[in-house]
């Protein structure tokens, strides 16, 4: 099976940062700085590395964006459950 190391890495360090902006959003409960189409953005491109390696290059790598999208997912819930706070507070 050939697997990318390059593809590793980049799925790694691009993951590594939502835990923290996880932490940040459920303790701040606030949305200043995020945008929700780069979230959204940043998700269907997760998205279409699962299908590609579905489809053309089937390899474990494809845990890591289904990983990734799981956690800007959540990243996501927390942006409208945020919105949600925001509106009350006003």
């Amino acid at each position: 099976m050939d697997v990318s190391i390059f593809e590793i890495v980049m799925l790694l360090c691009f993951g590594a940062v939502w835990p923290f902006s996880i932490y940040t959003s459920y303790t701040s409960r606030s949305n200043a700085g995020k945008s929700i189409v780069f979230l959204f953005v940043i998700l269907v491109g997760y998205g279409a590395g699962c299908v590609h390696k579905m489809l053309y290059h089937f390899d474990p790598v494809i845990f890591l964006y289904a990983f990734n999208g799981s956690l800007i997912s959540v990243d996501i819930a927390l942006y409208f459950r945020n919105a949600a706070s925001d509106g009350k507070k006003r």
